[in-house]
């Protein structure tokens, strides 16, 4: 059986362990189609072929940039990989002058792109690059198609080279460089080794109950993200066939389609998931609408390992079959399995969803880590609402005097790239500070209480951590991202997006006098004083100094493409605050 050391080892260990028919699937003119273990390996072998006659040479970086998940990236990957040279994937979503950036300081020379809105915005910076061509994976007329470099490499008379190439690859060569979507300043490029990634699978798949060889994945979290990858190549380990949602619009389509067993996501989507089931609750009437929120009532108070009681446990299970059941068949119906990365879950969320038995696994990682530090396992009471779970095997964590998370392991990044002096910053010997406050308590399992670098200090010299604030406030259906302010100043306060869909439902519901355009949603006095409702039961949760005293409303949506988000969905204090200047002042003048 293939050892498994490097990245491209994963596909030669599924050929040989489970030979997949369906190993990655992909949507194409409205048709699912598959490619087998065997075709996946053959058509990465083709492009290392292939990128060997262009002249690429080890550790050459090659860029990738795809607006979707697809069969074609994961073989343009390995395609890569196996001939020493580093992919260095790009989020589809960041500004053309960041392209610019990271293509050059990646010295990238060529670039795989998925569509023409991706390449629209590369040809206006190309010529600013090192790039010598650019190969799309959609039919673009006029362009240079990703099958060029696959019928480059049809000939199999240097397959030998690709052999060589590979036996020279070592495990702790670099593999890629992952450009972190920093909420700050410019993206810095996060150097991961092939061992970094491959240490990270292995040892998170111990928590992982994947029925292996059987079960099946849906994929749409971008693969650029380093949370997304690692579970693609855990995937493949574990023989999962991967089908590759259309779009997030699609997902709820795609489920019904695929069936999967398992999904990774955001918290955000989780979020709108539980939204869109309420509100099509909400339109309910007499006996369905009563029993709908009296499961909620019972999910909402949802422990694990039957804490709560038998009687409670009656109730539960009378509940997964009158309406449970109902929301996992809208999911696809095979649902075992979900897990939760890159920000903080909602303990209501976890509740809920294991209430409904679709549980949510929450983790805990950053790029740097490659990421998973730690990860919820509902086997041997490995499962904790509120926590991100136990350490993984083979990573050490401690906590710093002043509450800081870190970390030692072998899935620690080599550094960032040209930047000895940022990699200094972060690292102390062998561990890496991850700017995260939490704590491990007795059992173990790992809780994040806030960002160090985003806790602040109001004029009166309290401390506030306003990720906490923000996560009980966004429990609400009327708020869909918030921002609590305040630094230097007298109290904290908050400006808020409003939940524009959900606000507009709840207008025409109870026949408010408010016009549902945003301004009009984001100037009226009704919804100022439901919102000011929901605010005061968050505040009950918090001391009198933390509690937020005052908030604006902003007439736009945040987004990653308007600039207030990452495109991890994170907030961009800084941008967002310089935006919504006027709404701040006007909070403190």
């Amino acid at each position: 059986m293939t050892q498994i050391t490097r990245l491209f080892d994963f596909p030669y260990y599924q050929l040989e362990k489970y030979n997949l028919q369906k190993a990655f699937t992909s949507k194409r003119n409205g048709q699912w189609q598959s490619i087998s273990t065997q075709e996946y390996i053959n058509q990465a072998n083709a492009i290392s072929r292939g990128l060997l006659r262009l002249g690429v040479q080890p550790n050459d970086k090659i860029a990738v940039i795809s607006t979707t998940n697809r069969t074609e990236w994961n073989i343009v990957d390995i395609g890569i990989l196996q001939i020493g040279a580093q992919n260095v994937p790009i989020y589809p979503t960041i500004c053309k002058e960041d392209y610019e950036y990271i293509l050059n300081h990646s010295e990238s020379i060529y670039c795989f792109v998925s569509d023409d809105i991706i390449l629209e915005k590369l040809n206006q910076i190309k010529q600013n690059t090192s790039i010598k061509n650019v190969y799309t994976f959609e039919d673009i007329v006029r362009e240079t198609n990703w099958k060029e470099v696959l019928k480059l490499g049809e000939d199999q008379s240097n397959q030998d080279v690709v052999e060589d190439r590979k036996n020279q690859v070592k495990p702790h060569d670099l593999a890629t460089l992952i450009y972190t979507s920093g909420t700050t300043g410019t993206p810095k490029g996060v150097m991961l080794s092939h061992n970094n990634l491959v240490s990270n699978v292995i040892d998170s798949e111990k928590r992982v109950p994947f029925d292996h060889g059987k079960s099946k994945a849906l994929s749409f979290l971008p693969v650029c993200h380093v949370f997304e990858r690692m579970i693609l190549y855990l995937y493949q380990y574990c023989g999962v066939e991967i089908y590759f949602a259309e779009s997030i619009e699609a997902m709820s389509h795609n489920l019904k389609e695929v069936k999967p067993t398992v999904m990774t996501a955001v918290p955000r989507l989780y979020e709108k998931v539980y939204d869109k089931i309420v509100a099509k609750g909400s339109e309910l009437s007499g006996l369905k609408k009563s029993l709908f929120f009296w499961a909620i009532e019972i999910g909402l108070k949802y422990e694990p390992y039957g804490v709560n009681g038998w009687w409670y446990e009656q109730q539960l299970k009378l509940a997964r079959k009158l309406i449970f059941s109902k929301w996992k068949e809208g999911l696809g119906g095979n649902l075992e399995l979900m897990v939760s990365g890159s920000a903080a879950l909602q303990p209501r969320l976890t509740r809920i969803f294991a209430a409904a038995d679709m549980p949510i696994m929450e983790g805990y990682g950053l790029t740097e880590t490659s990421p998973v530090v730690s990860v919820n396992d509902q086997r041997n009471n490995g499962f904790k609402i509120g926590t991100v779970g136990r350490i993984i095997d083979n990573v050490e964590v401690k906590i710093a005097e002043d509450g800081e998370i870190l970390v030692k392991g072998p899935n620690v990044m080599q550094g960032y790239y040209k930047d000895t002096e940022k990699t200094a910053e972060v690292m102390s010997g062998d561990f890496f500070h991850t700017g995260d406050i939490g704590e491990i308590d007795s059992d173990g399992f790992l809780k994040i209480t806030d960002r160090k670098k985003e806790m602040f200090k109001t004029s009166g010299g309290k401390y506030i951590a306003p990720a906490l604030i923000e996560n009980q406030l966004k429990q609400s259906r009327f708020i869909e991202q918030v921002m609590v302010v305040g630094e230097g100043e007298k109290m904290p306060a908050a400006i808020i997006q409003p939940n524009f869909e959900f606000i507009q439902d709840w207008i025409e519901r109870k026949e408010k006098e408010v016009e549902p355009d945003y301004e009009s949603i984001a100037t009226s006095q009704i919804i100022r004083d439901r919102i000011q409702r929901e605010i005061d039961y968050a505040n009950k949760k918090f001391g009198k100094w933390e509690q937020v005293k005052a908030f604006e409303l902003t007439p736009d949506v945040w987004s990653v493409e308007s600039g207030h988000l990452t495109p991890t969905m994170k907030m961009k204090r800084k941008i967002i605050k310089e935006k919504y200047i006027s709404l701040y002042n006007k909070i403190y003048s």
